[in-house]
């Protein structure tokens, strides 16, 4: 297995030819430690647990996804615009690409859960879901109509703080991900995207209600979570599934 690749605040690659092109706007990133050995087995073959000194997080992101297009069309703005709440991992595979593993999707509209689910395996479920933004207080609510398990929620409330002029190597390794890691075509291959360096807020979290993460199969947060951000949005560009990360999946 390669070295991990370092953690950078901007894309090592740009994806020249995108599968998808969205942008991703006031985001909520709250993340919580875990242990590496606790999630291990949660990641797809030829993958294993990212970790920063020896610590591995789980995170809860919320956001509002904007006008996804296919290729280099126009974005969507209705079926394309919608809120979405993700349960994620950080894994490393053997050719040493640091990604994300999404262990659930909430998102508000049917067809893209539907398009998700069957067009990259990745486990998008149906969700009532609200995002809205008083000053700088951000409100996001999600509760699971399909396929379950039904009414499964989270009701996030963050207030902005100040502007970060240089993220701290955690915050970095939390928010300049680069990929996922994903099961496409029964092997564990790797979707690269680039956007924009992430202008990053402090937060502070005022509400956190949720059982996602349990439902996802995790330990349920035992405590307050170790980082609480906020980033008004970047354009993002997808490219295509990468060379399998490991062995293929039976």
């Amino acid at each position: 297995m390669q070295k991990p690749a370092s953690v950078t605040p901007v894309a090592p690659h740009t994806v020249r030819f995108p599968l998808l092109t969205q942008e991703w706007l006031d985001l909520a990133f709250v993340h919580w430690a875990v242990d590496p050995a606790a999630v291990a087995p949660l990641l797809p073959g030829g993958t294993v647990p990212d970790t920063h000194d020896g610590v591995t997080y789980v995170g809860l992101i919320a956001f509002r996804m904007h006008r996804v297009g296919w290729l280099r069309l126009p974005g969507v703005p209705y079926l394309g615009t919608f809120p979405e709440t993700n349960v994620r991992l950080y894994s490393v595979d053997a050719h040493g690409r640091r990604g994300v593993v999404f262990r659930s999707l909430d998102a508000a509209r049917l067809i893209p859960v539907v398009m998700g689910r069957a067009g990259f395996g990745l486990p998008y479920l149906w969700s009532r879901m609200t995002v809205r933004r008083a000053g700088d207080t951000v409100r996001y609510t999600s509760s699971r109509r399909w396929p379950g398990p039904r009414g499964a929620y989270s009701r996030l409330v963050v207030r902005r703080g100040e502007r970060i002029a240089e993220a701290t190597d955690l915050e970095h390794f939390l928010t300049a991900r680069w990929g996922l890691h994903n099961v496409f075509f029964r092997g564990t291959g790797y979707l690269p995207n680039d956007h924009p360096r992430w202008p990053l807020y402090r937060a502070e979290l005022l509400e956190c209600e949720e059982n996602l993460i349990a439902a996802a199969g995790l330990p349920a947060p035992a405590g307050a979570p170790v980082s609480v951000l906020y980033s008004p949005g970047v354009p993002v560009r997808l490219g295509l599934p990468a060379r399998p990360a490991g062995i293929p999946t039976p």
